[in-house]
């Protein structure tokens, strides 16, 4: 019997392409996935739901939900604004792909360095 992956692991690998070469990369195993940090910063994360989990800028997400592509994050029962879940249908081209893995470096790249940045 094999391991059982949190994530998808091509999908992990298609996001590392369009972002490797950043500065102040991290990857960590959050959220049941592998998520992409910029400065500490979560961008994306391929998700264990499948698809993606991104961080936009909160007065986008509003806007990114009605094009129906996207829909909020639901933590604890507790819907996270900023915080979107992109189906895995929603991410078939690379430039879909690299639309939203963009606005997640965007707005990770917007916020505050974290102090104290281990991996």
């Amino acid at each position: 019997m094999s391991a059982l992956v949190a994530y998808d692991e091509e999908l992990a690998d298609r996001i590392r392409e369009l972002i490797g070469a950043e500065a102040d990369l991290v990857e960590r195993r959050m959220f049941g996935g592998l998520a992409f940090l910029v400065g500490g910063n979560m961008a994306v994360a391929a998700s264990a739901e499948g698809g993606i989990m991104v961080r936009v800028d909160p007065a986008h997400s509003d806007t990114l939900i009605e094009s129906g592509r996207a829909r909020r994050v639901q933590m604890r029962g507790r819907s996270m604004r900023g915080w979107l879940r992109v189906p895995p249908e929603g991410l078939r081209s690379e430039r879909d792909l690299a639309g939203w893995v963009g606005r997640g470096l965007a707005y990770a790249r917007s916020l505050p360095l974290k102090k104290n940045l281990t991996p």
